[in-house]
C-alpha cells in the first residue's frame, strides 16, 4: 500500500462516529503483537487543555533527554501530524506499513460488526509506531472522556485530567461530577492522578482516585501566570511542598500556567527531571493553532477553542491586548454551543462567519444570527481561506484580527502561513539577450518562451480555479490527490512568465483565499529562477562564500590548528583576501561523539576572536546552539548567529532580535547535534522544507524579519548520503521559504559515497559548491576559501554576472 492509499484509507474511517469500549482496539493492538506493553505510557484526559499539557510534557521530557512518543489530536492538515517521535510526524512510509499490516484485522472487525472508528485505528497507529521506535515513554492524549477511550487499553505510569466541563454529554453523562468520574478512571495504579480540576469536578474525582492538584493557592501545587514577558510569551511560577520553578510559557493565560504544573509534575513522577530540566523544556513547548500570534500589524491571532470555557479564556486572553477594531473570523461545527461561545466574545466590530471544508461544520448563515446584537458588521464568507484573507485585508494596522471557532477553520487559515509555492524548474536559463527570428518568434522575448514550473498544495476548489484561469491563457496545471496531505490537491503550474503574471492578477480577484497564492506567484516569478546575493548582511550578487574558522581544538577537519587567538586571526585575514564574504567563528565542535562545551568555555573561545576580527571588512557569524554565547558575541561584534539545531534553545530567537542580527537556522534533528543521527523521511526536501518553515514562523514570531534569516538544509545532520546529495541537487526549492539559502556541504562524510576519504573530499566539495551556485543557493559555507570562491565566481561569470 502507497502512503497516498493509506492516508485515504484512514479518511474513509471518519465516516463511522464516534463510540466507547477498549475491546476494538486491544483486538487490533493484538494482531499487531500488543507493542502497548513494552512502553511506559502517560494518559492525559480533560476537557480543555489537555493537547497543550501533552506538547508541554513531550517539550520537556525531550528537554530531559527521552526519546518521546506523542499522540495527538484532532490535527491541522495532515494526520501524520498526531503520531510524532521526538517532534518528528510518522514518515509517510511508515504509516503505509502499518496501515497495510492493520488492514486485513480492521477488515475482519468490520465483519464482525465492530468496525473500528478513525481515533481507535490512528491510535493503534501511534501505539504501534511508539513500539517498534523503543521510545522511553509514550504521551497519549484522550479522546473522550477517560474509562472507555481507547487510548485507556494502555496501563499507564502516569495520568492527568486538566479541566472538566460540559461535553459529550450523549456519552459521558449530563453532569460534571458523571464526566469527571469518567475521566478520572486513566489515574495509574502506581501514582497519585494529576488535575487541574477544581470544584464538583475536583469532588468527584477525589471520589475515584488519589489526586495531585494543580492550581490557585489551595492546591497541592500551585501554578500562576504572574506576568507577560513579551506579546507572545508569559512568566509562569510553579511551587511544589518541596520543589519550585520559574520559567517563561510561549503558551498564554493562566490555564496555561496550570497546564504547564499538571506537566510539570508528571515529569518529575515519570523520570524524575530536575526543575532547571522542567523549565527549559516550558520555554520551549509551542502548540500551533492555540492564540498563535502570526502578525502583529495588524496583530493576527489563530485560536482553535471550540466550546465555551474556552471561548471565556480566550475573551480574557484577547483583552490583554491594545487595539482600534476587533474582526472576528468565526467558524464551528453544528454540535457546538455557537450561542454561548459568542457570547462570551468581547465586543466585535466585524464578524466574518465562514465554514471550513467539513461535513460537520455550522452554516455560515446560521453562524451570522448569533452575532446579531454582538457585531456591528456581520459578512458571511463561503470559505474560510477568503474570510481570512479578507479580514486582514479589512484590518488596519492597530486591529486585532482573530480567527476561532474550531480547529478545522484555523488549519484552513493557517495555510496562508505554511503552504508554499515550490520552485520545480532546475533547466538552464536561456540567454539573457536572445533574439529569436521566425514568424513564431520574431517580438518575442526571452521570458516569453522560458518555461517556469512551480509546485503548491491547494485546496481543491483554489486547484479548480487555478487550473481553469491557467489552461485559458495557455498555460498547464497538472493536478492530483496522490501524495497530498488531508484534503489537499498537488498542482503543478507551469508557463512563461508573462503566463503566470496574467495568472497571478486573475486569480487575485477570485476569492477563496488565492489572494496569498496570487502575491507568492508574482514574487517568485519577479525573482526569477535563481536570486545570489539576496542576503542583506553581505554586498555581493553572487553566491556569497562563508569561511569556516574553527576555534576547537577537536573539529572534525580543522581541530587544533586555529585554537590560538594569533592563529585564527592570521586563518580569518587569509580568507577575506581570498574571498571570503562571511567569516563564521565556532567554539564547539558538532562532530560525532565530540565533548560537549559549557557556554563559560565557549564564550572564553570565541568572543576574544569575534572582538579581534571586528574591524575587518567582513560580516561576521558565530556558530553555536547556545543563547548565552549568542548574547556574548554579538555584544562582542558579530552579526550573524549560525545555529546548526536549529532554535534547540528557546531562547535563542529572542536574543537574535534583540541584538536586530541575522540568523541561520540550520536543519537537525538532534540536540545536542549529533549528525550521524539517521531518520527516516518520505521525500526529504519536502520534510525538511515543512520542518524549516515552522522554525522560520517561530524566529519571525520573536521579531527577527525574513529577510535576516537564513534556512540550511543540513547536510549530514540526519540525513544518508544520498539525501543529503539531493538536498543539494534541489536546493532551489528552498526558495520557496523567501529566505535566503545556505549550503554547508563542505568535506563531509557524504562524500564516501563517492569513494573519497576524509584527506580527498575538496574536489567533490568544489564541484557541490558550484551546483549549489548555479541552482540559486545564497550561501555556501566551506573550509577551502580560495577553491570555492574561484568556483562561485565562474558560475557568477556563466550567468552573466
Amino acid at each position: 500500500m502507497e502512503y497516498h492509499e493509506a492516508a485515504d484509507y484512514l479518511t474513509s474511517l471518519q465516516q463511522h462516529r464516534p463510540k466507547l469500549g477498549l475491546d476494538t482496539t486491544a483486538r487490533m493492538l493484538a494482531h499487531l503483537g500488543d507493542p502497548q506493553d513494552e512502553v511506559d505510557w502517560v494518559q492525559i484526559a480533560g476537557s480543555n487543555g489537555k493537547g497543550s499539557t501533552a506538547r508541554i510534557l513531550d517539550s520537556a521530557f525531550r528537554t530531559g533527554g527521552l526519546d518521546v512518543g506523542l499522540f495527538t489530536s484532532p490535527r491541522l492538515n495532515d494526520v501524520r501530524e498526531q503520531v510524532r517521535v521526538n517532534g518528528r510526524k510518522i514518515p509517510t512510509e511508515r504509516l503505509a506499513e502499518l496501515v497495510t499490516e492493520l488492514k486485513p484485522c480492521i477488515e475482519h472487525l468490520r465483519a464482525d460488526d465492530d468496525m473500528p472508528t478513525h481515533f481507535e485505528v490512528l491510535t493503534t497507529l501511534a501505539i504501534a509506531h511508539f513500539g517498534a521506535a523503543d521510545v522511553d515513554v509514550g504521551v497519549l492524549e484522550v479522546g473522550i472522556g477517560g474509562r472507555y477511550d481507547a487510548t485507556s487499553v494502555v496501563d499507564p505510569v502516569a495520568a492527568a485530567v486538566t479541566s472538566v466541563s460540559l461535553e459529550h454529554t450523549e456519552l459521558l453523562g449530563e453532569t460534571v461530577e458523571e464526566i469527571a468520574r469518567d475521566k478520572a478512571q486513566v489515574a495509574p495504579s502506581g501514582a497519585p492522578l494529576v488535575t487541574g480540576a477544581s470544584g464538583d469536578a475536583l469532588a468527584a474525582i477525589r471520589g475515584e482516585t488519589d489526586v495531585v492538584t494543580v492550581g490557585g493557592a489551595d492546591a497541592d501545587v500551585h501554578a500562576v501566570e504572574d506576568g507577560m514577558r513579551s506579546e507572545i510569551e508569559s512568566h509562569v511560577s510553579i511551587t511544589g511542598t518541596d520543589w519550585a520553578l520559574e520559567s517563561r510559557l510561549p503558551l498564554l493565560g493562566a490555564h496555561q500556567a496550570t497546564n504547564a504544573g499538571v506537566a510539570s509534575v508528571l515529569a518529575r513522577q515519570v523520570a524524575g527531571l530536575s526543575t532547571s530540566t522542567i523549565a527549559e523544556g516550558l520555554q520551549g513547548a509551542t502548540w500551533p493553532g492555540r492564540f498563535e500570534i502570526r502578525s502583529t500589524d495588524p496583530m493576527v491571532v489563530l485560536d482553535g477553542s471550540h466550546n465555551p470555557g474556552a471561548a471565556a479564556t480566550l475573551r480574557d486572553l484577547v483583552g490583554r491586548y491594545a487595539y482600534d477594531d476587533l474582526h472576528v473570523v468565526f467558524a464551528a461545527m453544528r454540535d457546538k454551543n455557537h450561542e454561548r461561545m459568542v457570547a462570551a466574545y468581547p465586543d466585535v466590530d466585524t464578524a466574518y462567519t465562514t465554514r471550513p471544508d467539513n461535513d460537520r461544520a455550522a452554516d455560515p448563515a446560521a453562524l451570522a444570527a448569533t452575532f446579531e446584537g454582538h457585531a456591528d458588521t456581520i459578512h458571511q464568507i463561503p470559505s474560510v481561506p477568503e474570510a481570512t484573507e479578507r479580514a486582514i485585508a479589512s484590518a488596519d494596522p492597530d486591529d486585532f484580527v482573530l480567527v476561532t471557532g474550531s480547529l478545522y477553520a484555523v488549519a484552513e487559515a493557517r495555510d496562508r502561513w505554511t503552504r508554499l509555492l515550490v520552485p520545480k524548474d532546475r533547466g538552464r536559463r536561456l540567454s539573457r539577450d536572445a533574439v529569436f527570428t521566425g514568424a513564431a518568434f520574431q517580438e518575442a522575448t526571452v521570458e516569453a518562451v522560458d518555461t517556469r514550473v512551480f509546485n503548491a498544495y491547494l485546496r481543491k476548489e483554489q486547484a479548480r480555479t487555478v487550473a481553469e484561469h491557467l489552461e485559458a491563457i495557455g498555460g498547464t496545471c497538472l493536478r492530483s490527490t496522490t501524495g497530498a496531505p488531508g484534503k489537499f490537491v498537488v498542482t503543478v503550474l507551469s508557463g512563461t512568465g508573462p503566463q503566470l503574471r496574467t495568472l497571478a492578477d486573475a486569480i487575485a480577484e477570485e476569492g477563496d483565499g488565492l489572494a496569498h497564492l496570487s502575491r507568492q506567484l508574482r514574487e517568485a516569478v519577479d525573482a526569477g529562477r535563481s536570486r545570489p546575493g539576496s542576503w542583506d548582511a553581505v554586498e555581493t550578487d553572487r553566491t556569497a562564500v562563508m569561511g569556516v574558522l574553527n576555534v576547537t581544538p577537536d573539529s572534525f577537519y580543522d581541530g587544533g590548528e586555529y585554537d590560538r587567538l594569533d592563529a585564527a586571526v592570521e586563518r580569518a585575514e587569509e580568507m577575506v583576501a581570498e574571498g571570503a564574504d562571511v567569516v563564521d567563528v565556532g567554539g564547539e565542535s558538532t562532530r560525532p561523539g565530540a565533548d560537549p562545551v559549557s557556554v563559560e568555555e565557549e564564550i572564553e573561545r570565541v568572543v576574544p576572536v569575534v572582538e579581534a576580527l571586528s574591524s575587518l571588512d567582513v560580516a561576521l557569524s558565530v556558530d553555536t546552539r547556545k543563547a548565552a554565547v549568542a548574547d556574548a558575541t554579538l555584544a562582542a561584534g558579530a552579526d550573524v548567529v549560525n545555529d546548526v539545531s536549529g532554535l534547540s534553545d528557546p531562547e535563542m530567537r529572542f536574543i537574535v532580535a534583540d541584538h536586530d542580527a541575522s540568523l541561520v537556522v540550520m536543519h537537525s534533528q538532534s540536540t545536542p547535534v549529533d549528525p550521524d543521527r539517521s531518520t527516516s523521511y518520505g521525500d526529504v526536501v519536502e520534510d525538511v522544507l515543512y520542518e524549516l518553515n515552522e522554525r522560520v514562523l517561530l524566529a519571525e514570531q520573536a521579531g527577527i524579519d525574513r529577510e535576516r534569516i537564513v534556512v540550511d538544509p543540513g547536510c549530514g545532520f540526519g540525513k544518508r548520503p544520498a539525501e543529503s546529495f539531493e538536498l543539494v541537487d534541489r536546493v532551489a526549492e528552498f526558495q520557496a521559504l523567501g529566505c535566503p539559502v545556505m549550503v554547508g556541504h563542505s568535506r563531509k562524510s557524504m562524500y564516501e559515497r563517492v569513494g573519497c576519504g576524509s584527506g580527498e573530499r575538496l574536489a567533490p566539495t568544489l564541484a557541490l559548491t558550484a551546483m549549489a551556485a548555479e541552482r540559486g543557493a545564497d550561501v555556501v559555507r566551506v573550509h577551502d576559501v580560495a577553491e570555492n570562491a574561484a568556483v562561485v565566481r565562474s558560475v557568477a561569470a556563466m550567468n552573466g554576472g
